[in-house]
């Protein structure tokens, strides 16, 4: 156990909880895009809340009642997800532009696309995984927000970016070079990886 001196050494400072303490440090989170049907389209929202649920075909992410990505997925039940590489930044920002007051969004015009094939959906160009969900629950009072979880019912991923037991995952990872978003308001891209220290007889 560490001394109380040690412990002064490190400097450690209590953090107001008066203001969110993911707005006082940086984090490290995936960044998706989240695809939703809307009237006789579709709405792209960038998210960082966002992560895989169990080990299991679940993934969820965070988000607020007062976006229209809330409002979609509680009429449609549906929702598609785009995971970016570094040179597809341009279309998360594009997908945060702001709607007109006839509630359009018309920087997404310039977000290529292309339709799921099981869900009513899009997914953007260019991303190096793909997942297809229906909605599984929704929890709320978190807050402002909510948690949205679905169930993937379709997965597909670039051909040169899926894992194989040859393949060296360090090298693959390099040329993948995927977006990590650095909370709060800044992002990165991974190219260097190294393999867990696993101890001795570890398994999940």
């Amino acid at each position: 156990m560490k001394s109380p001196a040690a412990i002064r050494d490190w400097r450690l400072v209590e953090l107001p909880l008066g203001t969110p303490v993911w707005e006082q440090v940086f984090t490290v989170a995936p960044l998706v895009l989240i695809g939703t049907k809307e009237g006789d389209g579709h709405d792209i929202a960038p998210k960082h809340l966002a992560s895989p649920f169990g080990w299991g075909n679940w993934f969820g992410f965070v988000c607020t009642p007062r976006h229209a990505t809330h409002r979609n997925i509680v009429e449609h039940g549906v929702f598609t997800v785009s995971f970016p590489r570094a040179d597809r930044i341009l279309h998360a920002t594009l997908a945060a532009g702001e709607r007109l007051e006839d509630g359009s969004k018309p920087a997404l015009e310039a977000v290529p696309t292309f339709p799921a094939r099981h869900v009513d959906g899009v997914l953007v160009e260019g991303c190096y995984l793909y997942l297809e969900c229906e909605l599984e629950r929704i929890v709320d009072g978190l807050g402002e927000n909510s948690l949205i979880v679905g169930r993937i019912v379709s997965s597909s991923a670039r051909q040169e970016f899926v894992r194989r037991a040859d393949d060296d995952d360090a090298d693959l990872l390099q040329h993948l070079s995927p977006v990590v978003y650095l909370s709060p308001g800044r992002f990165g891209i991974v190219r260097e990886t190294y393999s867990f220290p696993f101890p001795s007889g570890f398994s999940r």
